[in-house]
């Protein structure tokens, strides 16, 4: 019984995993928007940077997993830990949380200076991709 219970956790895990690495990221902004760069992002998603108004999808979203390991080369547990120490300091607020695309689209496109991420599945004419993620 425990060989099966691992095998079967295994071939999710290796499920998951395939699932995660086939999704491409973009990002996104309003479509009036300006271009930026992936050095941009980063610091914009690590409190370096306040030009855009950062959304995030909820804490523990696959996509914002991956999205943060590429746009930032870090973590969860790191992320979390960059943005306690910017709100212990006084220096900024983490960026606002939504649950899903369609709410990451819509705070996106009804804000000229916000800037988000979603599947590049969901993608529409509501917002403008500006950077695509692996």
């Amino acid at each position: 019984m425990k060989k099966f219970s691992f095998y079967v956790l295994t071939a999710t895990a290796l499920c998951i995993t395939a699932i995660s690495a086939s999704a491409q990221t973009v990002v996104i902004v309003s479509p009036n928007s300006a271009v930026i760069s992936k050095d941009q992002l980063a610091n914009i998603y690590l409190g370096r940077s306040n030009e855009l108004n950062p959304f995030d999808l909820t804490e523990g979203s696959p996509l914002r997993d991956g999205f943060y390991k590429s746009a930032t080369s870090r973590g969860p547990a790191q992320i979390k830990a960059t943005w306690a120490r910017i709100m212990f300091t006084g220096r900024g607020s983490p960026p606002r949380e939504v649950s899903d695309a369609a709410a990451m689209k819509k705070a996106v496109a009804s804000d000229p200076k916000a800037i988000g991420y979603i599947d590049k599945a969901a993608l529409d004419s509501s917002v403008k991709a500006v950077l695509t993620l692996d």
